[in-house]
């Protein structure tokens, strides 16, 4: 677990944060840095399995570990006021899914079923998800409206599918409304943000 400053008192933060999972990612990384920007506070959950823990600044709590861990969830929640979530973390590789689909079925899935779980026990009523144009398989017209037929044909976009699904559901039994964003590649970078993979998988490289 990092722990920013372990000697600080714990209790509850009165100023309102988001939370952004993911957010040592690339994209996760930037909307952090705008965010920031623009003087909200942020509170960052990552494992820092494909993350990487300098593309935040120091003044940026960051909580390392799983997001279905419930536990850490709560402890959250309880140090600081969270007034909604932005959900970046998740796998993203399509050709890993289709070779490893338990591992993205976990981690996309069961992972994230535990944490939206927990976000609405938490009382977080608004967050963005980071979807895919995946959910769409093989498009039946283009450009690809919002209301396409969704049909993935990959792991990767039903776990994707399914988690749009599951937000449906908790909006109309919880009150947890949402976004999801569909996009394709996601390209560019900031002075201090950008793309740190190995090996390099996205179609524009920044």
């Amino acid at each position: 677990m990092y722990v920013t400053d372990p000697g600080k008192n714990l209790e509850r933060e009165e100023i309102v944060a988001i939370l952004v999972t993911g957010g040592a990612g690339y994209i996760g990384s930037v909307t952090v840095e705008r965010l920031r920007a623009k003087g909200e506070q942020v509170v960052v959950l990552d494992d820092l399995a494909r993350g990487h823990r300098p593309l935040l600044d120091d003044a940026t709590p960051l909580y390392q570990g799983k997001i279905g861990d419930r536990a850490l969830l709560a402890r959250i929640a309880c140090e600081h006021k969270l007034e909604s979530c932005i959900h970046f973390a998740g796998l993203i590789e399509v050709g890993e899914s289709v070779a490893d689909p338990a591992k993205y079925f976990e981690n996309n899935v069961a992972q994230g079923i535990a944490f939206m779980t927990a976000l609405v026990q938490a009382g977080v009523r608004r967050v963005i998800f980071s979807s895919t144009a995946a959910v769409y398989g093989d498009p039946e017209q283009i450009p690809i409206g919002e209301q396409s037929r969704q049909m993935p044909k990959n792991p990767y976009g039903w776990s994707k599918l399914f988690m749009e699904r599951l937000l449906e559901s908790y909006d109309t039994a919880y009150g947890l409304k949402f976004v999801a964003l569909r996009y394709f590649n996601a390209a560019g970078a900031t002075e201090k943000c950008g793309e740190r993979h190995e090996p390099e998988t996205h179609l524009i490289q920044t």
